[in-house]
């Protein structure tokens, strides 16, 4: 169709392949596919499906899988713009706190830190970036005093400055800022390593490969293990085994993305044996919502990034996955699902519907998700302008992705 925007990612990744001077061939050789397959992703024939691709696409061209995305983008939810103005609070919050060193301003009564933490936290669930820019940095700082000030809290001022970092390192990614997420998370296990918690230690280190796992997953996949070895010792401890199932899950998840579907089927055995452990089927620590039901969710998107397509998707099919407390989670699977879906004619009205409903959940997230992007350009370069075709032209639209006419025209 003449009116179809030009394919975005495709672009981008030819324009740096020629600015490497890299051949079609010599590029498909170095990530592992043939050169027909690239050439049909550059050309906007094909549409990129799975982190395994991306993530060897962006080895070979030696960036990192972010340089593909040309985030920022501005969404007609107006507040992405918002958030990106409240990068600098973060970057001067984080410039200005070291643990141990007092950065000054006032320090408040424990109880109204933690609520503005659980906020912030919520907030961060939820994709409202634009207000964890304008709550978070703050609390860092004053975190960062408190744990001077208030010797007597230690404890709960560390746990504090992990669950602050977290929140952090999550939105700073979702806006797809390079540099600051990593810099949180390190900044996260230092503060974990000084309350020498079992528990925050292993929730610090799944962290790290929710982060920064796209840049290696051999190294995300040996900081999990490691970690989880290092903290089997404490399963007695209910928070620890909340920690040690998410390090398996963030294991498989690794695995999987190298194409070893054996070992990523073990370590979710290994995270479905200690949530049979769990009274709860989503437990609370760190708001991770480890349990049983985020273990099926979990063995549906491995399965999905295996290629097991529509299967992986039936997997939760009775799964109580409306009960995991986090938007951003919820919306994050459907998201996934959808996209496997719509690439099926037969599920292709089901895989949309799925799509809207993540994107009501949690806006800004999913339409700044590289592969719904993906997905949507995909389809519209095929999508009739019938009452379905209208409903994908208004998300596309929403995406900035869409015709200039808008989401109505006929």
């Amino acid at each position: 169709m003449s009116d179809m925007p030009p394919n975005e990612i495709g672009r981008r990744i030819r324009e740096i392949r020629l600015w490497r001077g890299l051949s079609l061939e010599a590029a498909a050789g170095l990530a592992g596919i043939s050169y027909g397959y690239l050439g049909r992703v550059e050309r906007g024939e094909q549409a990129l499906s799975k982190r395994r691709t991306l993530e060897a696409l962006a080895h070979a061209l030696r960036v990192a899988p972010s340089e593909f995305s040309g985030q920022p983008w501005e969404h007609s939810a107006g507040q992405s713009s918002d958030a990106y103005a409240g990068l600098l609070d973060i970057e001067s919050a984080l410039e200005r706190c070291e643990l141990g060193d007092d950065p000054g301003g006032s320090v408040r009564e424990w109880s109204a830190i933690d609520a503005d933490l659980q906020a912030a936290q919520r907030m961060r669930e939820k994709s409202d970036y634009p207000a964890v820019c304008a709550l978070a940095p703050g609390l860092l700082i004053e975190l960062h005093a408190a744990y001077v000030r208030r010797p007597g809290l230690r404890a709960e001022v560390l746990a504090g400055l992990v669950r602050c970092y977290y929140i952090l390192a999550e939105t700073t990614k979702r806006l797809g800022v390079r540099g600051l997420p990593i810099m949180m998370v390190k900044a996260a296990q230092s503060c974990a390593e000084e309350l020498e918690s079992p528990a925050w230690i292993g929730f610090a280190v799944w962290l790290r490969g929710s982060i920064s796992g796209s840049m290696s997953r051999s190294q995300q996949y040996a900081r999990s293990v490691a970690a989880a070895d290092r903290i089997a010792s404490h399963l007695d401890d209910g928070e620890v085994v909340q920690a040690y199932g998410m390090l398996n899950l963030s294991a498989a998840l690794a695995a999987a993305v190298q194409n070893d579907r054996s070992t990523a089927e073990t370590h979710l055995a290994e995270a479905a044996a200690v949530a049979q452990r769990m009274e709860q089927d989503v437990g609370g620590f760190g708001r991770l919502w480890f349990g049983r039901t985020n273990v099926h969710v979990w063995r549906s998107s491995i399965g999905i990034e295996l290629g097991d397509g529509v299967a992986a998707v039936e997997h939760t099919v009775g799964v109580p996955v409306d009960s995991i407390p986090s938007a951003s989670r919820r919306a994050n699977y459907y998201a996934e699902a959808a996209r496997v879906l719509l690439a099926e004619p037969a599920y292709r009205s089901r895989g949309l519907d799925l799509l809207l409903k993540a994107e009501l959940i949690a806006p800004l997230q999913v339409r700044g998700d590289f592969f719904v992007r993906e997905a949507v350009a995909d389809q519209l370069r095929t999508a009739r302008r019938d009452a379905g075709g209208r409903n994908l032209r208004g998300l596309a639209w929403r995406l900035g992705i869409a015709p200039e006419q808008g989401p109505h025209s006929n």
